[in-house]
Formats: structure tokens, C-alpha cells, sequence
């Protein structure tokens, strides 16, 4: 790729403006699945299945058959899992027509018919609706037969209660929380195995099967967004009723008590150090004298401001980097001892739920730990931390370090840090498995305990854990029969060793996600941190390609960039690019819609469903190109970290944070080797990892994959792009007004834009290459929303609840794209929002090439060109 400075437009890029009158209606229609240039259905193998079972293979893939199978997908949740039968036929006909070949079933076990698949007519969790399963499968069958696979999903917002043979307790609980139970519950978890069988044992009359024996049925999922190592790291399993604790801590002693032949080998094994507290060791550790005393650093591309608040010190992260250390709160020159007890106490709180880290360690290079890294899970309300450690390192320049600070939008307080020598830690007195009185361990002190306590404490809710995903592994597979791969959940909310143990590894990310400063989805009071992500290299998907396993299929089923985000088009482009770069094996943009009836809506309707989003869904057919169709090639090298389950199991001791368990992150691997080279982690008993030769060392500019397909150049600011050169598509997505790319074969020139920002794809549709006769797509999108959008100011982060009226108004990008081939040899039409030609586009010729100008005047994000 060769950027040129196109000078013809530089003196225009002052005529930017920023009102609504350029944006124009364009609304694809909810049920269009018109035969034209936009229509890709022929992509799709139909009837899904036809091949037989997906299955992965050891090469870390799925196939169907003899055929890869590359799932770009969406996801359809609460009541638009069962629609009318007529729209469902609509429904799987449109999705067809734009690429999607698999659909996750989301969010069914919440709510009662309509809106889910439980019967009103009962006051347990435990029926389901016979009119919501018929809906359910007849748009199942539907999808079948137009080529597009299932994701069932078995547990995800079902509000288990007492009427569910629970004690009173659980309706005491946030139906999230009632999911921890399940982990080491005997109750919980027959009634999910129920659950399964009733679902996936029914028979489906529209295919003539049940969901067993469906070979479009491509993958179970267990357990959404869920663990619980990660439930405990965030602090929720401290908050559970006494009932469940006590069941939890009866498990706890009766580990402990085969691990060691009772309480002598216990504490043999903890030791116990004991020693007076004695006087502080800070300056300043109650921030009286503000930041006095204390180091602030930002790294990266951070911004953060720190005053004093009401006796805190307060840290304002306005604008994350890629790092989570790149914001951090440290005091140095403090000489610790080794093997001998400090308290330490932390005071904090944010206005988000968010995890930050407390650490000891030097000061000085080269930045060791002296045996102390814990979490911090940070909420609205004040917090106290306290930990008594025992240090396995002594040092003359020692620091406290509060870090982990710098990868979100949010403001922590901090009111006290105390570190003192003394204190007690191993096990206590009247503490004995034998009386079953050894207590749970607290996420806030763990750190009273010894190293050797802890580790046994993470390795009892490991194996804990693992029982429950392997007992429902088994009891799906081998109990019930299910032929399709079968996942737990994502990496991040489970360790990656336990999810290898099952088909597929899956994993989620947003960019940008809705934050609420307030209450949790308060539909008034709400931000969207209105930034492209190409402003950040590797963005959000850098942390999906550091979780995925060697040897197993590599899933994101949940991915988007949240509107009204006027940035957000990007998100299938950049999705799919990295998806085909890492080789994975499926994506899914969440989502396709929520809504149960309202399929018509001519307007960006919430933060996710794309379905009634234009410019997304303008970019999904480049995107299934990239990925689907495999344009882009997969990176060339792979960079291999090692991660055995002990290893695994001190990490997430040490390091873990509730959202972000261990990954190859966690290893060293940066953001920058995602875009370079394929990442993946080694599991189970191998340790060892591997690096492509000649792995280059960071740098700055531009980072380029290893097959020279893609770019991410974020080293300008105000002018970071992407660029995807490939023989069957190419993209340039970011910001990108006034200079020209020369592709080859095509060269793409984005105008003056709104924004200064745009992509502009130009996909290959039929033909050899874009030298020789066939037919091209062209879509250029940029910014968008809805007829009197409620923005509450400038900066388009919120409009509360005034998402505002149809229709939707896009932008028309203005750009040319040029063709090396003669002007006679080509003609050009803009597209309606059905993909019909609308009009003719006027080709000239400049320098030999034919170039089209795009534009306001076509009022369109799409474009078709005929190469004769």
C-alpha cells in the first residue's frame, strides 16, 4: 500500500462542517432479500448442515465435511428469538442476502412468552412456553434452509427462585448472581442439565428433528459470561446469603481436609507469622496533603487528571491507552525485609465497577514484585482492602503500587493507602477442618493469608469450577448425545486451561460499551464515548486474539461498537479483518435486533442491534468477504506463549482481575504482535512457546500484518487509519480526508468528509481480479443517526432516551476510486437501499484509469461497478 498526499483536496478540508443537513434517509428495508449486487446468499451452502455435523478438528478448526466453516454471524436476543412465522421467513431471507451464516440464540431464558421461552403460566423457572418453542422452531427451520447455522445458549439471564426448589435466599439475588450458585450447587445444576434435555431433546416438526440430531445445529453454549474464579475475584461470592456460603465453605473444609489428613497438616502446610503492627510507613497515606509524596504516571496514549476531593485523591482516566498499567499511583523508597508480615490497607472506590491492582514491588529497574500483587475490585461505594503479607524479596527502595488504571473511561478515589510492618497470617486460631470452621477466604483480605493458603484457595475454586464444566460437558455430550461442539464460556470470565478441555474456546469484547455513571443501564442517564477505534492499534480485538488456544476453534460471539457511536460503522469491517488475520473460526456482531415485532423500525432503535443501522449493515458484505470468503490470508507466524494450569492457577492468584483472567497478555504479548503475527496460548501440561523468526521488536509507525494484507497506522494523530489490501477487497477505514491509496489495482481517494473520517470498501464480487471483467461492490460509510437525535451535547456521547424519529440519516461519503483498466471498459451505478441500481455514476478517464466520484448527489452508501 502507497499513501500519496492528494493536494486537490487538502485546501477543501476546511469546508468541513458538522450540521445534519448533508446526512440523507437511507434505510435498508427490514425484509428485503432481493436478488441484485448486494445479495450474497449464494455464499451460504444451503441447507445448513448438508455437509453433516460441524466438529473441530486438531488443527484447531471446524469443518463441515471436508469444508472449513467460517461462522459470520449475529446474535438475536429476548423476544427476537421467536418471531411471527411470517417475519421469520423475512428474517432469515435478509440475513441470508447480506452474508450471515450463523445465528446465537441469546437471552431466551429470561422472560416468559413472547419476549422468552418460559411459560407464564408457572411460578418456577422450570416450564417452557409450547407457543414460544414453535415460533423458535420454525424460525430455526428457516434459517436451515437459507444456509445459516445455530448457537443454542443454555444458561444466560434465566432468575432462577425459591419456587425452583431453592431456599428463600435466592430471590434475595440479581439473577446473575443466582448463575454462581450453579457452580458448586447440586440443585442448580440439575436443573440445568433439565433445562438442556427439555431443550435440545424437543422435537423440532419444521425439520423433523430434534435439536440433537440437527446437523445446523453447529454449537452448544453453556454458561454465558460466567465463572467462578470470576465471580470470586470480583468480589461476589463474598456477598452471597450465609446458605450458600455455608454449603461453599462445607466443600472448602471437606477439600482441605483430603488435601492435608486434617487440621495438623493444614497447618504444617500454611505456617502461621505473627508480629505486632508497628508505625506507618507512607508519607501521606491518607492523601491529606493531596498528591504529596505520591508518583502519578500516565504511559501511552493515557490521559488522566488527579486533584483532591473531600480529603481523596482523585484520578480521572478521560481517555484510556492500550495498557491498563498506563495509568498508575505509586510511592518508592520504603526499605522492606523479606519473610516477615506487613499490613497493608487500601481505601477506594469508582464511579464504575472496575478492577484495579495493588502491588509491592521495587522501584528502581528492573521492576521486580517482592512476592504481593492482589486485585482491587473498585465499585460506587467505599471499599476497604487489607492485606498482611509476607514478602518473599527484601529491598532498600521498595514502592506501593495502585495501577491497572489506564484501559477505561473512569474516576477512582483513594482515600487511605497504610503500610505497616506486622500482623498475623497463615491460619488462625479455632480455625480447623475437622469443625468444618476454616472460612471462605474474602477477595478483599486474601491477603491475610500465606502465599502457600492462597494458592490452595484458588486451586479449591479451580477443581471446583472445572467439576462443574466438565459435569456439564458430559452430561450434553454423553448423557444427552449432542453431536455439535459444545463451549463453557468466555476466556475472561473462565481460565483458559479449563476451557480447552471442551470443543471450542469463545470469547467477547465491545468498544466503547455504554457506561452508567449511576444506576447499571439506566436508559436516561448514560454515556458512549463517541472515538474510532483505529485511534488505538488492536483496539478492543487485541485482547480476543490474546485469548485464543492453540488446537481449538477460536469463537467472538459477541462484538460490536455501541451507537449512537458515529464511529461505529467500522465495527464489522475491523471484526472481520482480524478475525480472517488470526485464522478464528467464528464472529458474531451483537446484535441482530432484541426487538420481538417492531422488525420494521426505520431507525437505530438501542446501543447494539445492527439490523436497523445502515452503515453496519452497508459494510456487512466487505466484511463476509474478508472473513467468510477468507480475502484477507491468515498471518504467516504465530507467537506462542506457554500456560500450564499451575502456572495458570499462581497467575490468577496474583494477577487475576474479575473480565480479565489470564491470557497471553498477562504473558508479555502486546497489542502490536495481534496485528503482526497470529497469538495463542499453549494449555495444559506444555509450558513451552514459540515466536516466528525474525519477530520484529516494537516500533514506532505503522504496524503491518506479516503477509503484508493489512496495516494499522495509528503513529499520526488526527490521521490514524486501517488498511486492508487484499486481490478480492480492499479498505480503508479511518481518518483519512485528502490522501490517496494506491492499492494496486485500485487506487481509493476519500474526499472531505464530516468527520474527517470514513470506510471505503471496494469488494471484488465476480471475476478473476479487479483487472478483468466482472462486477465490484463499493460501500462508503461515515457518520449516521437517527431524525432529531437528542444529543445532549457536542461531544454525541448520549441522548438519554431521545433516540429521535425515522428514518436514520447517513452520510454520503465523498470519494473516487479509480480502476486500472480504460474508462470504456467500465460502467457505474449508485444503489438504493434495496441494492438496486438508482442511478447511473458517470465514469471519466484520468491517466489511463477509470475513476467514479462517489458522493451527496448519489445519496447512497453503496455502490455497483461492471468491469467489461
Amino acid at each position: 500500500m502507497r499513501c500519496i498526499a492528494w493536494t486537490l483536496l487538502m485546501t477543501a478540508l476546511t469546508a468541513t462542517t458538522t450540521t445534519a443537513a448533508d446526512l440523507v434517509p437511507f434505510v435498508h428495508p427490514w425484509d428485503d432479500a432481493s436478488e441484485g449486487p448486494t445479495n450474497i446468499a449464494d455464499w451460504l451452502h444451503t441447507p445448513a448442515g448438508k455437509y453433516g455435523f460441524a466438529r473441530a478438528e486438531s488443527d484447531g478448526h471446524f469443518y463441515v465435511g471436508d469444508h472449513r466453516l467460517r461462522m459470520f454471524g449475529v446474535n438475536l436476543c429476548f423476544g427476537a428469538c421467536f418471531p411471527e412465522k411470517d417475519d421469520a421467513e423475512k428474517i432469515a431471507a435478509r440475513m441470508a442476502k447480506f452474508g450471515i451464516n450463523a445465528v446465537r440464540f441469546h437471552h431466551m431464558d429470561m422472560r416468559t412468552f413472547p419476549n422468552g421461552i418460559r411459560s407464564e403460566k408457572s411460578g418456577d423457572t422450570r416450564a417452557l412456553s409450547p407457543e414460544a418453542l414453535d415460533r423458535l422452531d420454525y424460525l430455526i427451520a428457516q434459517l436451515k434452509s437459507h444456509g445459516i447455522y445455530t448457537n443454542l445458549n443454555l444458561l444466560v439471564s434465566r432468575p432462577f427462585n425459591s419456587a425452583d426448589g431453592f431456599p428463600d435466599a435466592m430471590d434475595e439475588l440479581a439473577w446473575k448472581d443466582t448463575h454462581i450458585v450453579g457452580f458448586f450447587n447440586d440443585r442448580s445444576q440439575e436443573l440445568q442439565e433439565e433445562y438442556a434435555r427439555k431443550l435440545l431433546t424437543h422435537w423440532n416438526p419444521y425439520t423433523e428433528s430434534t435439536y440433537v440430531d440437527d446437523p445446523s445445529v453447529a454449537i452448544v453454549e453453556i454458561n454465558n459470561e460466567n465463572g467462578l474464579i470470576h465471580s470470586w475475584l470480583g468480589g461476589k461470592v463474598d456477598a452471597l446469603p450465609e446458605v450458600f456460603r455455608a454449603d461453599l465453605r462445607a466443600q472448602w473444609n471437606a477439600w482441605l481436609s483430603a488435601r492435608y489428613d486434617g487440621s495438623k497438616g493444614l497447618r504444617a502446610a500454611w505456617g502461621v507469622k505473627a508480629e505486632p503492627v508497628g508505625d506507618e510507613l507512607l508519607a501521606n497515606p491518607d492523601f491529606s496533603h493531596g498528591a504529596s509524596a505520591w508518583n502519578v504516571e500516565r504511559h501511552g496514549a493515557a490521559a488522566a487528571s488527579v486533584d483532591s476531593d473531600s480529603g481523596a485523591l482523585r484520578i480521572a482516566v478521560t481517555q484510556p491507552s492500550s495498557q491498563a498499567w498506563h495509568v498508575q499511583v505509586n510511592q518508592g523508597g520504603i526499605s522492606l525485609d523479606a519473610d516477615r508480615p506487613y499490613t497493608l490497607t487500601v481505601r477506594a472506590r469508582s464511579d464504575v465497577e472496575t478492577a484495579a491492582s495493588v502491588a509491592i514491588g521495587q522501584a528502581h529497574d528492573p521492576w521486580q514484585s517482592l512476592g504481593f500483587t492482589s486485585a482491587l475490585s473498585l465499585a460506587p461505594e467505599w471499599k476497604t482492602f487489607t492485606f498482611v503479607v509476607s514478602l518473599t524479596g527484601a529491598d532498600d527502595n521498595a514502592r506501593v503500587n495502585i495501577s491497572n488504571l489506564g484501559d477505561e473511561v473512569a474516576t477512582v478515589w483513594i482515600d487511605e493507602v497504610s503500610l505497616r510492618p506486622g500482623g498475623v497470617v497463615g491460619i488462625r486460631e479455632g480455625e480447623s477442618v475437622e469443625e468444618s470452621s476454616v472460612p471462605l477466604f474474602a477477595r478483599a483480605n486474601v491477603g491475610e493469608r500465606t502465599a502457600g493458603a492462597a494458592d490452595d484457595w484458588m486451586r479449591f475454586l479451580w477443581e471446583t469450577e472445572r467439576a462443574y464444566w466438565q459435569r456439564m460437558y458430559r452430561y450434553i455430550k454423553d448423557d444427552l448425545g449432542v453431536r455439535a461442539p459444545v463451549v463453557g464460556t468466555i476466556v475472561g470470565n473462565a481460565p483458559a486451561n479449563l476451557m480447552a478441555e471442551l470443543d471450542a474456546v469463545d470469547t467477547h469484547a465491545y468498544w466503547r460499551h455504554p457506561s452508567f455513571p449511576g444506576r447499571p443501564w439506566d436508559s436516561e442517564n448514560w454515556t458512549v464515548d463517541n472515538v474510532s477505534m483505529v485511534t488505538e492499534p488492536g483496539g478492543a480485538l487485541a485482547g480476543l486474539a490474546k485469548r485464543r488456544v492453540e488446537g481449538k476453534p477460536h469463537l467472538c460471539t459477541e462484538y460490536n461498537h455501541a451507537a449512537p457511536g458515529t464511529y461505529s460503522a467500522e465495527a464489522p469491517l475491523l471484526l472481520a479483518a482480524i478475525a480472517a488475520l488470526q485464522d478464528w473460526d467464528g464472529v458474531f456482531l451483537f446484535s441482530y435486533s432484541h426487538r420481538q415485532d417492531d422488525w420494521e423500525t426505520n431507525r437505530i432503535p438501542n446501543f447494539f442491534d445492527i439490523d436497523r443501522h445502515p452503515p453496519k449493515m452497508a459494510n456487512m458484505i466487505s466484511s463476509a468477504a474478508l472473513f467468510h470468503r477468507a480475502d484477507l490470508r491468515p498471518a504467516e507466524g504465530e507467537v506462542v506463549v506457554g500456560l500450564t494450569p499451575d502456572r495458570e492457577i499462581e497467575l490468577l492468584r496474583r494477577e487475576g482481575r474479575a473480565w480479565n483472567l489470564v491470557h497471553a497478555g498477562t504473558l508479555g504479548v502486546d497489542n502490536d504482535t495481534t496485528i503482526r503475527h497470529r497469538v495463542a496460548i499453549r494449555a495444559g501440561a506444555s509450558g513451552d512457546g514459540s515466536t516466528p523468526d525474525g519477530a520484529p521488536d516494537r516500533a514506532d509507525g505503522p504496524l503491518q500484518s506479516d503477509t503484508g494484507e493489512f496495516t494499522w497506522d495509528a503513529s499520526t494523530e488526527g490521521r490514524e487509519r486501517v488498511v486492508i489490501d487484499t486481490p478480492r477487497t480492499k479498505s480503508v477505514i479511518g481518518f483519512t480526508d485528502g490522501d490517496a491509496f494506491d492499492l494496486g489495482a485500485v487506487t481509493i481517494r476519500p474526499g472531505v468528509t464530516r468527520q474527517g473520517w470514513s470506510t471505503i470498501s471496494v469488494t471484488l464480487m465476480e471475476g478473476e481480479g479487479f483487472g478483468e471483467a466482472g462486477s465490484v461492490l463499493i460501500a462508503a460509510t461515515g457518520d449516521v443517526e437517527n431524525t432529531n437525535m437528542g444529543w445532549k451535547d457536542a461531544t454525541r456521547t448520549s441522548v438519554g432516551r431521545n433516540w429521535g424519529e425515522a428514518p436514520s440519516l447517513v452520510e454520503a461519503v465523498t470519494a473516487s476510486v479509480s480502476f486500472a483498466v480504460g474508462s470504456h471498459r467500465v460502467s457505474a451505478w449508485a444503489l438504493d437501499e434495496r441494492g438496486q441500481r438508482a442511478e447511473e455514476v458517470d465514469v471519466v478517464s484520468e491517466d489511463g484509469h477509470a475513476r467514479l466520484q462517489l458522493g451527496p448527489p448519489h445519496r447512497t452508501l453503496w455502490y455497483e461497478v461492471e468491469i467489461r
